[in-house]
C-alpha cells in the first residue's frame, strides 16, 4: 500500500514537472537554466541539499552549457521508450501532422470533429 502510493506520488510529480517545466520554457528550446531547475525543484518539495544539487547539475549538464536538456532529462528518469511506444508516437505524430493543415502546433476542436468519426 505504502509503495503504490509512493509511486502515485511519483508520476504526479513527474507530470507535473513536466508540465510545469515546458511553462516556464518560453522560447521553446527544450532547455532548462539552472535557477529554473531549482526553483522547479522547490515547487514540487524536492529540495535538496546545496552540494547534492551542484552534483546534481555536473551530472545533468554533461555539456558544461549551463543548461539542461528537457528531453534528456525524462529519459534520464523514464529510460528510454520500448519500441511499442516508439511506434505509437510516430503514429499520433503523423496523425497530428495530417490535423495541424495550418502548421501552428494546435488543431481547433472543429478541426477534429470533421476530421473524426467514433462510429
Amino acid at each position: 500500500m505504502l509503495g503504490e502510493t509512493l509511486s502515485k506520488r511519483g508520476v504526479r510529480v513527474l507530470t507535473g514537472l513536466g508540465k510545469y517545466f515546458r511553462n516556464i520554457d518560453k522560447n521553446r528550446n527544450g532547455f532548462l537554466s539552472q535557477a529554473d531547475f531549482k526553483e522547479a525543484l522547490k515547487v514540487f518539495h524536492l529540495e535538496i541539499p546545496e552540494g547534492d544539487f551542484e552534483s546534481l547539475w555536473l551530472i545533468l549538464d554533461d555539456s558544461k552549457s549551463d543548461k539542461v536538456d528537457y528531453g534528456e532529462f525524462t529519459r534520464a528518469v523514464f529510460g528510454e521508450m520500448n519500441e511499442y511506444r516508439k511506434s505509437f508516437v510516430r503514429k499520433v505524430s503523423f496523425a497530428y501532422m495530417k490535423l495541424d493543415f495550418s502548421k501552428t502546433g494546435s488543431v481547433p476542436m472543429v478541426v477534429i470533429r470533421k476530421c473524426y468519426c467514433a462510429k
